[in-house]
């Protein structure tokens, strides 16, 4: 497929050189950084248009419906006119207000057999560490107008990102997929007769439908959508607190407890995390004079207040799960349609307003997956120069029909797929954060030790031997601490009960891989200049 529609946009290049070009002799961001851009790489947005090849033409349609026509190049300073914090904080408020943060937490029960007190403090304490990446990404954008996985060209080189961005689009395709299926969960609680395709069908196409537009629609969907499904979770709250079916259960204790706790919180962490490697593609329409400290605060906001809501609130509803020994309605939904089920069981009292409830929740998938369709398309264009030549809204297209296919068969095994998923996105992205924040602290000492104009410049960039052998370190502490249905590493049989384990992956991953890269990336150094 690659070739054959890299054929039809080949002369695209040959246009961008012609297209007008952005001399801007030095930029001052607001924290008094200046880089010496005499040619900045920025790409004008009417370049998109120019010439008569097929990606020209296609752009101009697109150009005609007000569709994103900017994929993966940098953005000039006179098209970054998005000044609204609040549209930093909505983006993830409204991603995360979404009943897949709430299923995270009922994991804590269903799969940890955590108690009450300390499923709620994992929660709280691996979230506030698993959005700091994604805050601090984030300030990235306004400072140099280019998306997440171009900027990791800085850090991992020409060659070795590519690898990453592979690993990326696995991410955003997956957690396409498995929201979706929550999604379709509670469609599916609300009325039996329809089947789980059939709301992936729905889940998938309204994502389609928003993330074709591209960064504004986004935005301003994201600005609203949040709303509804807030005052919804506050429903389940009100009905489910009145109904006094809450259960304390009692925290575990001993050396089995730890190893659950540990799970858990890599589980949570993957969660939280999840955005880090697509962060700055919603920041790069800020302009360079926002400030630092309030996008990386409007992120936090944004992020921790839906994360921890929404999965407080599926630790509480889960223990309703235990009344009578398991025979109740809590128990008997969450067999029934996970937590869809569980979701109609606490709405049952307000009959046909319950069900009208549960399809909110339902669409407010579409909030979770529009970051990810979105970014994916990005992502895909980082592979190579011909996949550059594609339009980023037809990647997008096949990135969500690819989701489709994966989401219909997995329905049926969500639960499991979950788990394991949250863990490995955890593992990854606590490598990549480790190689970044080393060399933007140690070696870059911050933004002002970045040449942004470098950035589609291969022999300008990093070699990125040091950042690829520093992965693989990574990955060796990972697979050593990791617990896992199919793996569980030597360090990780004394971090918890030894028929199980505990979770330490990401935190031996992230050790690793810091450390290894501050040894190794000195001698990349001295020995290549670069």
């Amino acid at each position: 497929m690659l070739p054959k529609l890299s054929k039809a946009f080949r002369s695209s290049d040959e246009d961008l050189e012609k297209a007008p070009q952005v001399n801007n002799a030095f930029e001052t961001n607001s924290n008094n950084d200046t880089f010496d851009n005499s040619s900045d790489g920025a790409v004008p947005g009417e370049s998109f248009e120019y010439g008569n090849s097929t990606y020209a033409k296609i752009q101009r349609i697109a150009g005609r419906f007000n569709i994103e026509q900017r994929g993966v190049e940098r953005v000039p300073d006179s098209e970054r006119n998005d000044t609204s914090y609040l549209n930093i904080g909505s983006m993830w408020l409204a991603a995360n207000m979404v009943v897949s943060s709430f299923a995270i937490g009922v994991l804590g029960q269903s799969i940890f057999e955590l108690g009450f007190v300390d499923a709620i403090l994992v929660c709280l304490f691996f979230n506030l560490l698993g959005v700091m990446t994604v805050c601090f990404f984030s300030c990235f954008g306004p400072v140099f107008g280019l998306r997440q996985m171009v900027l990791s060209r800085f850090w991992f080189g020409w060659w070795a990102v590519k690898f990453i961005a592979i690993l990326n689009v696995i991410a955003c395709i997956g957690w396409s997929a498995a929201n979706a299926i929550v999604g379709a969960q509670l469609l599916n609680a609300v009325n039996a007769a329809v089947p789980g395709y059939a709301g992936i069908l729905i889940i998938t196409f309204c994502t389609l439908f928003i993330t074709f537009a591209g960064y504004k629609i986004v935005h301003i969907y994201e600005y609203w959508s949040w709303i509804p499904t807030c005052i919804v979770f506050f429903i389940v709250l009100g009905c489910f607190a009145h109904s006094g079916d809450f259960v304390n259960i009692p925290m575990g204790v001993g050396i089995s407890e730890m190893g659950s706790c540990l799970s858990f919180g890599s589980t949570v962490y993957g969660f939280a995390t999840g955005w880090t490697s697509y962060a700055a593609d919603y920041t790069v329409y800020q302009p360079k004079t926002q400030s630092r400290r309030l996008v990386f605060f409007s992120a936090w906001l944004g992020l921790i207040v839906p994360l921890v809501f929404t999965q407080f609130l599926g630790i509480a509803v889960m223990t309703a799960t235990k009344i009578n020994g398991g025979d109740n309605k809590y128990a008997a939904g969450y067999t029934a349609s996970v937590n869809g089920g569980l979701l109609a069981a606490v709405l049952e009292p307000l009959g046909g307003f319950g069900k009208f409830c549960l399809v909110i929740l339902a669409l407010s998938i579409i909030a979770n997956n529009c970051p990810n369709i979105y970014s994916v398309s990005l992502t895909l264009q980082v592979l190579h120069r011909y996949t550059q030549r594609v339009p980023r809204f037809i990647w997008t297209f096949l990135a969500s029909c690819v989701s489709l296919a994966i989401a219909i068969p997995g329905y049926s095994h969500f639960e499991t797929v979950l788990t394991n998923f949250m863990n490995l996105i955890a593992y990854w992205l606590a490598i990549y954060s480790a190689i970044a924040i080393a060399d933007h602290f140690i070696f870059r000492r911050g933004f002002g030790g970045y040449r942004p104009e470098d950035y589609d410049k291969p022999d300008k960039l990093p070699l990125g031997i040091a950042a690829s052998i520093a992965f693989c370190c990574g990955i060796a502490g990972v697979v050593t601490g990791m617990s896992q249905t199919w793996w569980i590493g030597p360090i990780a049989h004394h971090a918890g009960d030894p028929a199980f384990g505990g979770d330490v992956g990401f935190e031996l991953g992230f050790a690793f891989a810091f450390v290894s890269y501050c040894i190794l990336r000195p001698i990349e150094i001295r020995r290549s200049g670069r």
